[in-house]
């Protein structure tokens, strides 16, 4: 993984477009899902939506069955799970306090998209030690 968290977060507009879709799918629930990639260069090269467990439009929890099989998936061809996004349905796309207690690993990039004004609005963070740091997303 990057050892710089500052360094931009690489998506193709295609995989951005899938996570905005896939937000908007899920709205009134929060939406979430795993970028899988490479973090030497922070490039997302696969999104995968998962499922919302907590059925909910304040909190989300990735479906564990999901994770593992996408972990593995992608270990198998050589890649990593890099980050992981989720909506937030009526607030900013900024992690709140559940998020940062929740995040599970100081190297992944938290990308939220908020669809507070009706379209999908994606930011992208590190949390690393409950200090949050804002990284550029580079769409290519």
């Amino acid at each position: 993984m990057s050892s710089d968290p500052t360094r931009p977060l690489q998506v193709s507009a295609s995989i951005m477009k899938q996570i905005g879709d896939h937000a908007i799918a899920c709205y009134p629930e929060e939406a979430c899902g795993l970028l899988v990639g490479s973090g030497a260069t922070n490039t997302v090269l696969e999104f995968h939506p998962t499922e919302n467990t907590a059925k909910s439009a304040r909190v989300y929890t990735i479906n564990a069955r999901e994770h593992l099989i996408i972990e593995r998936e992608a270990e198998n061809a050589g890649l990593e799970v890099i980050g992981v996004i989720h909506s937030h349905t009526h607030t900013e796309a900024y992690p709140s306090g559940t998020d940062v207690a929740q995040a599970p690993d100081p190297t992944w990039h938290y990308m939220i998209v908020t669809l507070k004004r009706g379209v999908p609005e994606p930011r992208n963070y590190r949390i690393i030690n409950e200090v949050i740091t804002e990284t550029p997303i580079q769409v290519s």
